[in-house]
């Protein structure tokens, strides 16, 4: 079974057992978190396919929160040509790993 869910902005396809880096929930690891938004819900063979509009109705994903932590840094430049400028700037995002229990 799979299932398509939205959070933090952005649209994630899942499976049951599956590892999923999310952007930063306020949660501490080890405790649950329910993902309620979910747009579609499907068997593996692509049978039984809901579709909500634009959620479905009555339909949650249990996941298990089992690391806070932050993505690889990106580095941002801005320079200018002939006038000596050049500004670099680094950003690490912060990320969730959760582990899909039950869909």
């Amino acid at each position: 079974m799979f299932a398509v869910i939205e959070t933090g902005g952005k649209q994630y396809l899942i499976q049951d057992d599956q590892f999923l880096d999310i952007e930063k929930l306020e949660a501490e690891v080890g405790t649950d978190v329910v993902f309620d938004k979910v747009l579609l819900i499907a068997e593996d063979d692509g049978s039984d396919v809901k579709i909500g509009t634009p959620y479905l109705e009555g339909v949650s994903i249990t996941a298990s929160v089992t690391d806070q932590k932050r993505d690889k840094k990106i580095r941002v430049v801005k320079y200018k040509r002939k006038v000596r400028y050049k500004r670099v700037h680094g950003h690490r995002q912060h990320k969730t790993r959760v582990d899909i229990k039950k869909i």
